[in-house]
């Protein structure tokens, strides 16, 4: 059962293991949203994400009732570690079933824990499946991500640790994926502070709890796709839905630009690392989707810090290139000596940086004596790019901006 009495066992259980997390002011989000902002910041939690407060109540509950034959679980991300880490703990086999399409990075920090990995299906359902089948087979017991009551109390102890430390917030904003997370936190926020509202935030790239929730009926999407791969969940589950429907004030969307925009601010303003999940509270924040009242008191889940590190620069390059920091152009010029020489002095003169520069003169699509030049600059903001279209415009060159 999902109650306040089931989630503070949970709190119980939790003692030494989990990182108790700073929740605490953020000064610049306060200053541009007109809310009193505070951040709770799952994202440097043990195993680097709060997945690990629901896997291991969920363990420890087993391992309490005398069932020490082992666990699986299907995932591959943050749930994995967290149940792989539990697992190690309490000294019992792990077996998580993750795609085929797993990166080695988080192959590896689940074997880490010492758990074994199945590799198997092309995406998060078909491995599901397969977990389910496995585990039946060899008849060990299955840890569900979200559609579990431990599950959903452990996850609901973030709430109460906000609670504690700021008793008399207006408003908790929460990512919402399969539902586990802000189900035990609406739980408890409801038993402990029902005048606070309970918001969650989801992709727009995996919109199934969103309709599901405004439908009143869980229903699936045909596929998902969000850089917020921590919430990019394709069916809603009854289970969750049926708490989210009863604790929940409401639920928004935020779009890939937005999330990918907030992973930037919260590293380059608040010096933190979050994943794309773990950003959805803050970029409805930035887009101004929250619509409380001036002054407000919020608290804003960080759930989660484990970004691919590729996806993390690409994330940098397109913000540097959004926020008129990056340049990038081609340029067609004469291919004679001097050209290349004329074209970088003049950018010398406005102050642009080239970071990188190619030079072709093969390609079948210029004209016999030409070459193209595709640089990318650093600049300094919208007027300072304007003065590099303006000096290449007056000496004659044709560019292309690049996105």
């Amino acid at each position: 059962m999902l109650d306040l009495k089931s989630i503070k066992k949970a709190q119980e259980r939790l003692k030494g293991v989990i990182h108790h997390t700073p929740f605490s002011y953020a000064p610049i989000l306060s200053e541009m949203s007109g809310y009193e902002v505070y951040l709770k910041k799952e994202n440097l939690q043990r195993t680097g994400a709060f997945k690990l407060r629901g896997a291991f109540n969920k363990i420890a509950t087993l391992v309490e009732a005398g069932q020490k034959g082992g666990v699986v679980a299907a995932s591959a991300g943050n749930h994995a570690q967290g149940v792989a880490f539990s697992a190690k703990h309490f000294g019992i086999d792990a077996t998580i079933v993750m795609p085929e399409s797993t990166p080695l990075n988080k192959i590896q920090g689940v074997k880490e824990f010492g758990a074994s990995v199945i590799l198997h299906g092309a995406n998060y359902d078909e491995a599901y499946a397969y977990a389910v089948e496995y585990t039946q087979e060899h008849q060990l017991e299955f840890v569900h991500p979200f559609t579990d009551h431990e599950v959903m109390s452990g996850q609901g102890t973030v709430a109460l640790e906000m609670l504690e430390a700021q008793a008399n917030l207006d408003a908790i904003v929460v990512p919402v994926g399969g539902g586990g997370l802000i189900a035990g936190m609406g739980v408890a926020i409801n038993a402990l502070h029902p005048s606070t509202q309970v918001i969650g935030v989801a992709s727009e790239g995996a919109p199934a709890m969103k309709e599901s929730y405004e439908s009143k009926t869980a229903h699936g999407t045909s596929s998902v796709r969000t850089i917020a791969d921590g919430i990019a969940v394709r069916d809603a589950s009854p289970i969750t839905l049926k708490y989210i429907l009863k604790e929940v004030d409401k639920l928004e969307l935020v779009c890939e630009d937005e999330i990918a925009a907030a992973i930037l601010f919260l590293l380059e303003k608040q010096k933190l690392l979050v994943e794309g999940a773990g950003a959805v509270g803050v970029a409805a924040l930035l887009q101004n989707k929250l619509e409380l009242k001036k002054g407000a008191k919020i608290g804003i889940v960080l759930s989660g810090g484990n970004i691919d590190v590729t996806m993390l620069a690409l994330i940098i390059e397109k913000g540097l290139v959004k926020s008129s920091r990056k340049m990038k152009l081609s340029v067609v010029m004469i291919d004679k000596p001097g050209s290349l020489m004329i074209f970088t002095e003049l950018l010398k003169e406005v102050g642009a940086n080239i970071v990188h520069i190619g030079y072709d003169r093969t390609s079948v699509e210029l004209e016999f004596g030409d070459a193209v030049v595709s640089v990318s600059l650093e600049t300094k903001g919208t007027e300072h790019q304007n003065e590099v279209r303006s000096i290449l415009n007056k000496n004659g060159f044709k560019f292309e901006e690049l996105h």
